[in-house]
């Protein structure tokens, strides 16, 4: 059973950056396709990122397509999210994703001050 936490997460203001870092534990993610999504207030959970087993191939939203960066660090099991030219529209709890183990981070929140 792998556990997925997230850090990083904090106030920025517009047009700055943040990085976020979702750490697993209990098992290997290297061989797994991993996610980022956000939750607004108010809002339904969304698609963020989405990165490879290899960091081969990633996707992104196009609400975020040009300003964020996910990778991936197999070796330390860690993912990560570069959040650069911040909006307050970003404002959301950030969670790391394991699809295929079903398994998600308790969240991260960041807050965009305009």
């Amino acid at each position: 059973q792998v556990q997925l936490v997230e850090s990083g997460g904090g106030l920025a203001q517009a047009g700055g950056s943040l990085r976020l870092s979702c750490a697993a534990s209990g098992r290997t993610i290297s061989v797994y396709n991993m996610a980022w999504f956000r939750q607004a207030p108010g809002k339904e959970r969304e698609f963020v990122a989405r990165i490879s087993w290899n960091g081969g191939t990633t996707q992104y939203s196009d609400s975020v397509k040009g300003r964020f960066t996910i990778s991936r660090d197999n070796a330390k099991n860690t993912v990560y999210l570069e959040m650069n030219s911040l909006k307050p529209e970003d404002t959301a709890v950030y969670y790391c994703n394991a699809a295929a183990l079903g398994a998600w981070g308790q969240g991260t929140l960041v807050t965009v001050s305009s």
